[in-house]
């Protein structure tokens, strides 16, 4: 087996430009996944794929000046196989026949394909790969509410952080992470876990002080997310020295003048803009 996967590797290499060879987890059962697998994977002269059914291990090998890994992993994720990066769309995987239905294991780090339009694939010179187009920015509503749980400490109104942040959470929970653009997914996947524990904190008290806590946290992810994602209008990166204990804390605003959610009307205007997002 170990012979056969080598000579394969180097058949392919030899067909292959530029060709770069990766290890793979990919989930399947049978014979049948396999050559679904290895189709929806290969492209003539660009990428190769060898999945072994005992070991749910592919080997796939690239050009990598024409694609990446990850979009043909996109690809075998559209035929209804999960991998280390992203999840097959359930009605996909819901279609599989029976003796391909693998046992689905939880991947936090994995998005789910939605079915797409794929065009390109004869081309080889080059190809694209077609996913939903995203008409709206589906951060938006994460950001909306982050202001508005950002006004309610500047007016130190613990009651409204509460309900603002709970709204964070629920838009948080409804980002379709299918649907970012690349660089903003990468970035989600980096920072969801702080987010949502963050708006889970600052929702579930009215303890002002315990909301500025976690708001210091909250922004630092939250200004990762906003600085690659596309706004119709400045966002204004903004510094207090005194807050943190000393320690000095930042936070986002639309508004160029400081008001400052860490101190409220005791020091509204403390700080200054540090970073302009456009």
């Amino acid at each position: 087996m170990a012979i056969t996967l080598l000579l394969s590797v180097a058949f392919a290499n030899a067909q292959i430009k530029n060709a770069k060879t990766e290890a793979v987890k990919i989930l399947g059962n049978c014979g049948m996944c396999e050559t679904k697998i290895e189709k929806a994977g290969n492209l003539n002269k660009i990428s190769k794929v060898d999945w072994n059914k005992d070991t749910q291990m592919a080997s796939i090998t690239y050009d990598s000046k024409q694609t990446t890994q990850q979009e043909i992993l996109k690809r075998i994720a559209l035929a209804g196989y999960d991998s280390k990066s992203f999840l097959a769309p359930n009605e996909v995987y819901d279609n599989l026949h029976d003796c391909c239905k693998y046992e689905r294991e939880i991947k936090i780090t994995a998005s789910t394909i939605e079915p797409a339009s794929m065009t390109g694939y004869n081309n080889h010179a080059s190809y694209t790969v077609t996913e939903p187009k995203q008409e709206v920015n589906h951060l938006t509503a994460a950001f909306d509410n982050y202001f508005l749980l950002k006004d309610a400490l500047v007016k130190t109104d613990g009651e409204v952080a509460s309900v603002a942040s709970k709204d964070l959470l629920s838009s948080l929970n409804a980002v379709k992470m299918d649907q970012l653009e690349m660089d903003e997914h990468t970035v989600w996947m980096k920072v969801m876990k702080q987010l949502k524990e963050d708006a889970e904190h600052v929702s579930d008290t009215q303890d002002v002080q315990h909301q500025r806590d976690h708001f210091m946290t909250m922004s630092k992810a939250m200004y990762e997310l906003m600085k690659v994602s596309k706004s119709e209008t400045p966002i204004f990166y903004q510094f207090c020295p005194m807050a943190n204990d000393g320690k000095g804390a930042n936070w986002l605003s639309k508004d160029i003048v400081v008001k400052n959610p860490y101190y409220g009307a005791k020091m509204l205007s403390c700080g200054k803009t540090v970073e302009t997002l456009k």
